[in-house]
């Protein structure tokens, strides 16, 4: 065999290196499709969606707030002045009531027995004081012929005193006991509404039983009471001094800021509390559709004066930052801007601007979280209104 021949070996060796190579160049093929994709083009963010609203001047309310109780003008406990079986009861839980109106009955019989017996006893006196009159009458005239002596004359004068004495006594028993029958009979002390009965009928009460028979509370008018700072105290007392009317008082519910009533300013402590530093006032509201309640908690808000040209907006578009207060402002081209703010009040439904803000300015009244500065928005339809159609829309209409 020739030492020089090609081996079987030797000839599959450019083949497998061919091989070898393909499979390199597959492999780079590959990780480039994975990692070098071409660069796609950004695509603009879509405008967002808010709905805005207008700087604007208008008149005011100056305004102080703080969180209030309802309570009732009148609250009695109605109790049983005399002891006896609880007889009948005439109302019905949670009923409104008039002053005099009748509420139950105790037994009445023993004391209508306690009358009789006294005005019996003063009749007996009466006739024992017309005897005793008759009798001094007569000694009078034996004195003068001398057919007695001055001292049955003065103990029978004496006797008549002491019957006429009685018969006083026997009237204030009798009123005393005509009072007594009275209280039998109870009657609402004033007008409102009663509540839960704590006594049924056919129960001893007593006059000393502590927790009476039901509790009227007067709910119409009605009084909220509530607390301002030590430092609003000059401010409230100077608008007290110079107006002539009481100062009024709104009443609004604590989560949907709804004004429940309008009131006037009735109480002005006479004292600030050290320990809390702040000053109690109250207020009366006519309440004829009970919109306010006893135990009920209120935002309250007394009406110092009136702003006449304040710069104000919603209070929606007032926003909390970490350098303050702030408004996004739409400039012309529909982006927005942050625009720091100082607000000089804010009653949850309208902010009062001092610095930051124009009058006919367009700022953003509903969604905020959706904005960054130099964002584009697109104004929201109003409820109820149909919504804008989109460019495709547009386009196929026409």
């Amino acid at each position: 065999m020739d030492a020089q021949a090609t081996s079987p070996q030797t000839r599959a060796h450019p083949l497998r290196w061919g091989i070898i190579l393909l499979m390199l160049l597959a492999l780079g093929w590959g990780v480039k499709i994975l990692f070098f994709k071409p660069a796609q083009p950004l695509r603009a963010a879509p405008p967002a969606p808010v709905r805005t609203a207008k700087a604007k001047t208008q008149a005011v309310p100056i305004t102080l707030g703080g969180i209030g109780n309802v309570l009732p003008v009148m609250s009695v406990t109605v109790r049983t002045r005399v002891d006896g079986q609880l007889d009948r009861v005439a109302f019905r839980e949670g009923q409104d009531v008039n002053a005099g109106q009748f509420l139950a009955q105790i037994d009445p019989r023993s004391f209508r027995a306690q009358l009789d017996q006294i005005v019996a006893q003063k009749a007996r006196d009466e006739a024992l004081l017309a005897n005793a009159r008759a009798d001094l009458a007569r000694y009078s005239e034996l004195i003068k012929e001398e057919a007695t002596t001055q001292q049955t004359l003065d103990t029978q004068r004496a006797l008549v005193q002491q019957l006429q004495a009685a018969i006083q006594n026997d009237d204030a028993q009798i009123e005393l006991a005509r009072v007594n029958l009275s209280y039998t009979t109870i009657a609402a002390p004033i007008a409102g509404r009663t509540g839960a009965r704590l006594v049924d009928p056919g129960n001893i009460v007593h006059s000393a039983d502590s927790g009476g028979l039901v509790l009227i509370n007067q709910i119409d008018p009605i009084a909220v009471q509530f607390t301002l700072p030590e430092n609003t105290f000059q401010a409230v007392n100077q608008a007290v001094r110079s107006s002539a009317a009481p100062l009024k008082v709104q009443a609004l519910d604590r989560d949907s800021r709804e004004m429940l009533a309008s009131g006037k300013l009735v109480l002005l402590n006479n004292q600030i509390d050290a320990s809390t530093g702040t000053i109690a006032l109250k207020a009366h509201f006519p309440n004829p559709e009970h919109k306010l309640w006893p135990g009920q908690s209120v935002n309250a808000r007394v009406v110092l004066g009136e702003r006449t040209k304040a710069l104000t907006v919603p209070s929606a578009v007032v926003q909390r930052g970490q350098n303050g207060l702030f408004a996004y402002v739409v400039d012309p081209g529909d982006t927005v801007r942050v625009q720091p703010l100082e607000v000089a009040d804010d009653d949850g439904s309208l902010a009062v601007v001092t610095r930051g803000l124009s009058e006919g300015e367009r700022v953003v009244l509903d969604g905020q979280y959706r904005l960054t500065p130099g964002a584009h928005i697109v104004e929201m339809p109003a409820a109820g209104a149909p919504a804008p159609a989109s460019p495709a829309a547009r386009e196929k209409s026409e």
